[in-house]
């Protein structure tokens, strides 16, 4: 799937395990709703920064380009490392590492360990950077005609607004993981959750997801899972904007209202 369609999947599913929360009597505080649909969002681009023209790359100019071209050669080393008999030859490492659920997990962990270790400074580091990511995949429009600069002061003010209302008593700080020095702990669920709705998100498409590596499938660690094929569809295709995204955004608002007791 594209960015737009992505960003719009993350957000969806967060507000919707916000509407489970609410369902089982453990409603999230509206600042934790808020900010983890747009953590959500944008950790749903962040798997593609194995893809130099991914919506991703161009983010943070030069250094986000850079980090790109990295990733996809450790990426491709990955594969070219660890892939079966059965397991194709590539050019390169899209879809392959940064698309599989070790990877989901191993983001969402880094992302905590910065907000819990890192302080508030760590904590607005990993708010900016989603930020950024959810203005460029759900704001897509407007961001490609801004500039640069633009998009990451709307970040930054963003990232800091957010931490602001969080840090209030009962706002959020300390959702989830309540002992002292776990504040913003839960971070990186939405981080994980974010990751793997994308690699969902790709296995809808023609070339299917590894999401499951390494666990092998049909005697292939790489195997690209998906539905079948007739099911499956071309990313950018009038399936994806004429129907996936008005879903995810209609789930999206069911999700919201549930979340804050609306409906239930």
């Amino acid at each position: 799937m594209m960015g737009p369609a992505h960003a719009l999947s993350g957000a969806a599913a967060w507000l919707g395990v916000g509407a489970a929360a609410t369902a089982w009597d453990h409603p999230m505080p509206w600042p934790v709703l808020l900010a983890g649909a747009l953590i959500c969002a944008g950790a749903a681009l962040a798997p593609d920064l194995d893809h130099k023209a991914a919506t991703i790359s161009r983010a943070f100019g030069p250094v986000s380009r850079t980090l790109c071209e990295v990733i996809d050669k450790l990426s491709y080393a990955v594969y070219k490392a660890t892939r079966g008999k059965r397991d194709p030859r590539r050019s390169g490492g899209h879809r392959t590492l940064t698309h599989t659920w070790p990877w989901a997990v191993l983001c969402g962990a880094g992302a905590s360990a910065v907000c819990v270790y890192g302080g508030r400074w760590g904590v607005l580091a990993v708010l900016f950077v989603h930020m950024v990511l959810a203005i460029e995949g759900l704001l897509w429009r407007h961001a490609r005609v801004s500039s640069d600069v633009l998009v990451w002061l709307l970040g930054a003010c963003s990232a800091w607004m957010l931490v602001e209302v969080l840090d209030r008593p009962g706002n959020g700080s300390g959702w989830l993981f309540t002992e002292p020095g776990q504040e913003y702990l839960w971070v990186g669920l939405p981080i994980v959750l974010g990751a793997l709705v994308h690699c969902i998100g790709d296995a809808l498409t023609v070339s299917g997801c590894p999401v499951l590596w390494p666990i092998p499938i049909g005697r292939r660690l790489w195997y690209p899972v998906g539905p079948p094929k007739g099911m499956r569809f071309r990313a950018g295709s009038r399936v994806e904007i004429k129907v996936l995204m008005p879903v995810f955004m209609l789930l999206g608002g069911v999700g919201a209202l549930g979340a804050l007791g609306f409906i239930g």
